[in-house]
C-alpha cells in the first residue's frame, strides 16, 4: 500500500497539471525539477548545516559548478561526492540541496554536490567524465576541503546512482582514487526495460515512456546502451568494487534492476547492504522533510557513510 504522505504528494505534483515528462522538451522538464523540489520540501524549513559553499572544479569540458557542505557538528570524517539523479537530462544542485544537507549532518561527512553536464545537450559520457573528474579533484583536495585524507565516497540518486556505480567502475579501471563506498540510490542501473516491477510500477512517480525519454537523450547510439559505463550491469565482472549500499522503493519501476545489482555485487565478494523501503516511490529520498521513510534512509546511508570511513 502506498505510503499516505506519499500519496499525497503526487497527488499535488498531478493537480498541477504539468504534461508527462516524456510529452516534454528538456528546457521545460529541468524547470519541474525544482517544481519537484519545492513540493517534497513543503512547509518544513531547510537543514541547517555547518557551512555552504558553491565553487567551480576543474572538469574536462570546462568549470564544473559543485556545492560543498559541510556538517553541522564537529570535524568532517570524510567527503561525499553527491550526484544528483534526473535522468541525465534533468535535476540539479539545488533541486537535490535538501538531500545534501541531512546526508552531510546524518554522516558528519563534507558532501560535494557536482552539477555535471546534462543531456541531450552533452550525451554520454560527458557528464560520467565530470563526476569521475570530481572524485578525483575531491580526492586530491582533502586538506582544503578538511577532511582526513583517503576517506573518499560516492553516491547519488536515480542517474546519479547510476553515475555513481560507473565512477566505482572507472576507479577500479584506471587505478583510482580507492572509494570507501559506493552509495546506490534506486539506481538506474539496466538499459532493459523487461522487469517485473517496470510492468508493474510504471506510472507511480516515472513512467517506462519516461524511461525511454531519457535515455534516448542520454545515448548517442543504441550500441551505447551496452557499454558498462552507461549501464554497469553490462559489466561482465564486479569483483573489486567499494562496499555498496544499495537502497530501493517497493513501487519504483528501476526496483528491480537495483536488486539485482545489489545481487551481483555480492556474488562478486564486494560487501553490500541492500535495504528495501516498502510502500514508497522513485523520488522518495527527496521527500524527506515530508516522509518517515526518506528521513529512514537518509539516516541509514549516513549512518553506512560513516562506518564507511572507519574501516
Amino acid at each position: 500500500m502506498l505510503d499516505p504522505v506519499n500519496k499525497q504528494i503526487l497527488d499535488e505534483l498531478a493537480a498541477l497539471g504539468a504534461p508527462p515528462i516524456h510529452q516534454m522538451n528538456p528546457v521545460d522538464a529541468r524547470r519541474g525539477d525544482l517544481i519537484l523540489a519545492a513540493a517534497c520540501q513543503g512547509d518544513v524549513p531547510r537543514e541547517q548545516v555547518g557551512s555552504i559553499e558553491d565553487r567551480s572544479i576543474p572538469g574536462p569540458g570546462g568549470e564544473i559548478p559543485a556545492r560543498i557542505y559541510r556538517p553541522k557538528a564537529g570535524s568532517p570524517c570524510g567527503a561525499l561526492i553527491y550526484l544528483h539523479g534526473g535522468g541525465w537530462v534533468v535535476g540539479s544542485i539545488e533541486g537535490h540541496d535538501e538531500v545534501c544537507r541531512r546526508l552531510s549532518n546524518q554522516s558528519g561527512a563534507v558532501v560535494v554536490s557536482v552539477d555535471y553536464r546534462l543531456a541531450p545537450e552533452h550525451k554520454f559520457p560527458a557528464g560520467l567524465d565530470d563526476c569521475y573528474a570530481a572524485v578525483n579533484w575531491v580526492s586530491a583536495n582533502a586538506s582544503a576541503l578538511d577532511y582526513p585524507a583517503g576517506r573518499v565516497a560516492v553516491g547519488g540518486d536515480s542517474a546519479g546512482g547510476n553515475l555513481s556505480a560507473a565512477v566505482a567502475l572507472m576507479a577500479r579501471e584506471r587505478g583510482g582514487p580507492k572509494l570507501a563506498l559506493q552509495l546506490l540510490i534506486y539506481p538506474a542501473i539496466s538499459a532493459s526495460l523487461d522487469w517485473p516491477s517496470v510492468r508493474e510500477f510504471s506510472g507511480y512517480f516515472v513512467a517506462v515512456e519516461d524511461m525511454r525519454w531519457f535515455m534516448n537523450h542520454y545515448l548517442r547510439s543504441p550500441d551505447d546502451a551496452s557499454n558498462q559505463y552507461a549501464f554497469p550491469m553490462n559489466a561482465k565482472d564486479l569483483r573489486g568494487l567499494p562496499p555498496a549500499l544499495v537502497i530501493v522503493a517497493e513501487m519504483d519501476p528501476l526496483r528491480d534492476q537495483g536488486e539485482a545489482y545489489a545481487t551481483r555485487l555480492r556474488e562478486a565478494g564486494v560487501p553490500t547492504t541492500l535495504s528495501r523501503y516498502d510502500g514508497v516511490t522513485h523520488v522518495f529520498v527527496n521527500m524527506a522533510p515530508r516522509l518517515e521513510a526518506g528521513r529512514k534512509a537518509i539516516k541509514e546511508a549516513g549512518a553506512a557513510i560513516r562506518a564507511s570511513f572507519a574501516q
